[in-house]
């Protein structure tokens, strides 16, 4: 069986971004796991405010960003959604680049994973995004992966600075790969539209 390939979605373009380490952490955990993880960064991808959608553009004319995005994200078993919480939601780099994509998102798992510099660790930005990507035809696995504190809880790197990080955060991995693996199957039996 093909290794399954996880877009690891961040949404921060801010110059000070505190997350990008939970993303770190995210694409390290995936990877010990065997799973193939592409980091998809709007501060380095550049994508324009939405005008039109990558469907919005005739067959073979879309912007080559769009193009190696839709590639990417048509193979994808699933996407992990790496947000902050910027007044209680969303940030807006993150909204951007989910909704240049749609019909690639379908009847694939996300496991969101969410952060703040509080305590709550963008639980509240999570509910949001989790509407978000039901309404995108996404599949959101039903643990979340909260990071309270992030500036203090990862290196530079990734790595967690409490060796128990790995243990508490297995079960919302074990999760994800469940799903991933039980969609996948699924989707190989044919989707209803």
């Amino acid at each position: 069986m093909e290794k399954l390939l996880v877009p690891v979605i961040y949404g921060s373009v801010r110059r000070d971004r505190q997350g990008i380490r939970a993303a770190r952490y995210v694409m390290q955990r995936l990877e010990a796991r065997g799973i193939e993880a592409v980091l998809v960064d709007p501060l380095e991808k550049h994508l324009p405010l939405l005008d039109r959608m990558y469907k919005e553009y005739p067959r073979g004319q879309a912007p080559a960003l769009l193009e190696e995005l839709a590639d990417l994200f048509r193979r994808a078993d699933g996407f992990a959604i790496v947000s902050g919480e910027y007044n209680h939601t969303v940030p807006p780099a993150l909204t951007n680049l989910l909704d240049h994509f749609l019909e690639e998102y379908f009847f694939r798992p996300a496991g969101i994973v969410c952060y703040s510099n509080g305590r709550f660790g963008g639980v509240r930005a999570a509910m949001t995004l989790r509407a978000c990507l039901a309404e995108m035809g996404m599949v959101t696995i039903p643990s979340l992966l909260p990071v309270p504190n992030v500036a203090d809880a990862f290196d530079e790197a990734g790595a967690p600075s409490d060796p128990k990080t790995d243990e508490r955060t297995a079960e919302f991995f074990d999760e994800f790969v469940w799903y991933m693996n039980a969609l996948r199957d699924a989707r190989a039996k044919g989707v209803p539209y």
